[in-house]
């Protein structure tokens, strides 16, 4: 079978959230099963590699994947939820988006003393978002063995802030 390009499968949304943005909205990749089925199992490929306890993925669009990526390598799936969504006891990280603020939880006994977790999200884009779940993570003394994405938005340099870590992304722009 041959491979899809799958950025063919993503659309841009012009000012989307505001004005200035380009909204990258993969709707189009899911709902194409064979372009979803190539995601996944890229996506789950790579993740097995780094033989993780967890797939921790964020809100809301980490989830998508994340959890069929954790089913794929045969590991627990982990939610990082926005503020309230999960009963306590949370540990929660803040952090700044490129048009905002937002914040996530995830529950203080979901990751074990060393495990090995890799954390899936939808898009890298300045980097906010997963550098602070990384440090939830390491705060509870996991490990973050790698970090995958759907979409790499690479002119605004979030794997500079991502540094040390392992990154896989199946789509750059």
């Amino acid at each position: 079978m041959t491979a899809i390009d799958l950025k063919t499968r993503v659309r841009e949304v012009d000012d989307f959230p505001e004005p200035g943005i380009g909204f990258k909205d993969i709707t189009p990749l899911l709902l194409d099963h064979v372009a979803l089925g190539q995601a996944v199992d890229d996506l789950s490929a790579w993740t097995a590699e780094r033989k993780p306890d967890l797939v921790l993925g964020a809100e809301a669009r980490g989830f998508y994947l994340g959890a069929a990526i954790a089913k794929e390598v045969g590991c627990g799936f982990l939610p990082a939820r926005r503020p309230g969504k999960l009963p306590p006891e949370t540990v929660t990280a803040r952090y700044l988006l490129e048009y905002g603020e937002n914040a996530l939880e995830v529950a203080s006994y979901a990751i074990a003393y060393g495990a090995r977790v890799v954390i899936h999200d939808d898009v890298l884009a300045t980097g906010g978002t997963v550098e602070a779940i990384a440090g939830l993570v390491e705060q509870l003394g996991g490990h973050v063995v790698g970090i995958n994405f759907v979409i790499e938005l690479s002119f605004l340099e979030g794997r500079k802030r991502l540094g040390g870590y392992d990154i896989y992304s199946l789509i750059e722009y």
